[in-house]
Formats: C-alpha cells, sequence, structure tokens
C-alpha cells in the first residue's frame, strides 16, 4: 500500500494578499463597465486602454482603502473573506497600495482630458470618504448613488465637445448604484451592527432591506427602457419583464433562503448594466 501524498501547502506573498484585499470581483466589474461604455461611444482603442488603467487604479484604490479602514472591524468579526483579517497582509501595507493607486489615478485620469477626469476623480474622492466613515452614517447610500451616477458623465465628458449623457442614463446609474449598496451591505448588517456600523441599510434592518434592495434595481432597468426616445422594442420589454420576475422571486423566497434577495438583486443589477450598455451614454 503506497503512502500518502503529502499535503499541499500553499504559501501567499503579500501579492496575494493585495489582489485579494482590492476586491477583485467589484474592481474588475466596474472596469470592464466603464471601459465598455467608453468603447461604445465610438472613442479609439487608445483611449479606452487609457480610460481602462484610470478606472482600474481608481477601484483598486477604493478596495485597498475599505480593508485598510475596516481592518480591525474585520478582524473582530472574523471576517474569514478579507486577507488583513486574515492576517496575509498588513493594514499598513494595503493603506500605502491604496494611496499609491490614488496617486496614479489622477495622471491616468488626465488622459481622458481634464473635464473628464475632474469627474473621475471626483467619483474616485466620493467613494473613499464612504469608505472613511460615511458608511457609518444615515448617508451611507450617497456616495454609492452619486459615484454610479457620475459614470455617464465620465463618460460624455471623455468624448470631443463633452456633451451632456442621456438624463436617463444619469439617473438609472444612480439607481443602480443605490441598489448596489443595498446588496451589497444585505449580508453583513448583523455583523455591521455588533461593530457599530449603522448606516441605512443597517437602521432599515435586513427583513426592510431584503424587500427594498430589488426595487431601485428594477427602476433603473425600466427608466433604461422608456427612457431612450422612440418606443420600446422587444428586447427592452422582455429584459424589464425578466428584472420584475426576479424582482418578485426575491419577495416570495427571501423569507425562507436569506441569500436569495442578494443573489436577484444581482441579477436585476445584471439586467439593468446590460441595459445600460446597449442603450449607451
Amino acid at each position: 500500500m503506497s503512502d500518502p501524498a503529502p499535503p499541499v501547502i500553499v504559501r501567499f506573498t503579500p501579492v496575494h494578499g493585495l489582489v485579494a484585499a482590492c476586491h477583485p470581483g467589484p474592481t474588475l466589474a466596474v472596469t470592464a463597465l466603464v471601459t465598455a461604455l467608453v468603447a461604445g461611444s465610438g472613442r479609439p482603442v487608445a483611449d479606452c486602454a487609457g480610460v481602462a488603467l484610470a478606472v482600474l487604479a481608481g477601484q483598486l484604490s477604493v478596495g485597498w482603502c475599505n480593508d485598510a479602514v475596516d481592518a480591525a472591524r474585520d478582524t473582530a468579526t472574523g471576517q474569514r473573506g478579507k486577507p488583513v483579517a486574515l492576517g496575509l497582509i498588513s493594514p499598513a501595507a494595503v493603506g500605502i497600495a491604496a494611496a499609491v493607486a490614488l496617486v496614479l489615478c489622477v495622471p491616468l485620469s488626465l488622459l481622458s482630458g481634464v473635464p473628464a477626469a475632474a469627474v473621475h476623480v471626483s467619483a474616485v474622492a466620493v467613494a473613499w470618504a464612504y469608505n472613511l466613515g460615511v458608511k457609518a452614517t444615515v448617508l451611507s447610500w450617497a456616495p454609492y448613488t452619486v459615484a454610479f451616477g457620475l459614470v455617464p458623465v465620465f463618460v460624455a465628458a471623455g468624448l470631443p465637445g463633452t456633451p451632456q449623457p442621456a438624463w436617463w442614463a444619469v439617473g438609472a446609474a444612480a439607481l443602480l448604484g443605490f441598489g448596489a449598496h443595498l446588496a451589497n451591505v444585505l449580508p453583513d448588517i448583523d455583523a455591521d451592527l455588533a461593530t457599530g456600523v449603522r448606516g441605512l441599510p443597517q437602521r432599515l434592518g435586513a427583513r426592510r432591506v431584503r424587500v427594498l434592495a430589488p426595487v431601485p434595481l428594477l427602476l433603473a432597468a425600466g427608466l433604461l427602457v422608456i427612457g431612450p426616445p422612440g418606443t420600446p422594442g422587444i428586447a427592452g420589454w422582455a429584459a424589464l419583464a425578466a428584472a420584475s420576475l426576479l424582482t418578485a422571486a426575491s419577495w416570495v423566497f427571501g423569507a425562507r433562503h436569506p441569500r436569495a434577495p442578494f443573489l436577484t438583486a444581482i441579477a436585476v443589477a445584471a439586467v439593468g448594466v446590460t441595459l445600460l450598455l446597449v442603450q449607451g451614454v
């Protein structure tokens, strides 16, 4: 009988810790979304690459700032998905990385011109404000709403003549941001309350947030269907119907399956993002 295979030992390096601490899922998703919107607006490939680098730097700074600021709270609540709480990287290292990414975000944003850079840096600053304290106030929803709402403004500001973005695109993006905040916080409401974080979702409570989370996302989808000039096509109505069914499913199954509202909110958000990509800004 052969000897059992030796256990596989995974050695984590500071690079692994930095990658995990940047919130890679949301970071890549936002970077891809904004870059796709810019590509859809007709800007050259080089411009799209510059936008991708600027948005990536901004999102990295926001993610690392979040983990650096929340290090003590994440450790106290046993957040197993946070590398700082697990000791894989120090809060100081993550904080330095956040500062470096923030500095790089400025010249990279300027590749799209001064107006677009001002909008993008403002959106990143708003996200930092959330991390640095607004998240624990009744205005916790505002940074998400403002930052997402500025995305179409940023895309339009980088075009020749800096045209105004469509009102319905700005409104829908802001609603997506509000819904994203509710969905993002929902799984952690109990842990947040235990450590004194009392943003709007925490004050409302998990039961109310489960009901509310998909609503702004559904409204965003509706705005993207009926807002653009002309009669909505079959695809638009089908997308809105899908978002409505997902919202109804969230309400029906939310009480018995705690993860259902979060998962359906993500699905409704995906419908809204798809519509935003199709409609443009």
